[in-house]
């Protein structure tokens, strides 16, 4: 398995889509009642292998990512060849960037002294699907893009 197996939840909502994977193997209801209770070895690969092509969907779409903590910001834009990243770190510590009131504080401040902006591009390895995946694993969220793009007017100047 290349990612991590979709929850319970995630399966829930894809109900339909994991029918429509299983016939495509010309796996019927009735066959993947008997593999589960037969095979679950079988039926832990099918989970495994659907979870994978759903992750690769997923990815292949996805252009910005942001993670956000207490003290700092880091906004990435997915770009074809690399990743662009605007990181934006707090110098004090009595302000949360993870509460309503820290990032009010912090789009008053923006100017501040206290706040520091970083840039930097990165180019993807062999795997970029893998490369998104490893930055969602730690913490990044699939976003639109808003703050990126909000942000890249300030401190970028292409």
């Amino acid at each position: 398995m290349k990612y991590t197996r979709l929850t319970k939840e995630q399966f829930e909502e894809l109900h339909q889509e994991f029918i429509n994977f299983l016939a495509t193997q010309s796996i019927t209801a009735e066959e993947w009642a008997d593999i589960k209770a037969n095979k679950p070895e079988v039926a832990e690969e099918e989970l495994d292998v659907f979870s994978d092509l759903v992750w690769e969907g997923v990815l292949s779409k996805v252009v910005y990512l942001e993670h956000i903590s207490p003290q700092q910001m880091h906004l990435f834009h997915l770009k074809d060849k690399e990743m662009q990243l605007i990181a934006i770190k707090l110098k004090i510590d009595t302000v949360d960037l993870t509460t309503s009131e820290g990032f009010q504080w912090f789009r008053e401040n923006l100017l501040s002294d206290d706040v520091e902006f970083l840039t930097a591009n990165k180019a993807y390895s062999e795997d970029k699907a893998l490369d998104k995946f490893k930055l969602i694993q730690q913490g990044g969220v699939i976003t639109k893009g808003e703050l990126y793009k909000y942000f890249e007017k300030l401190v970028l100047k292409e």
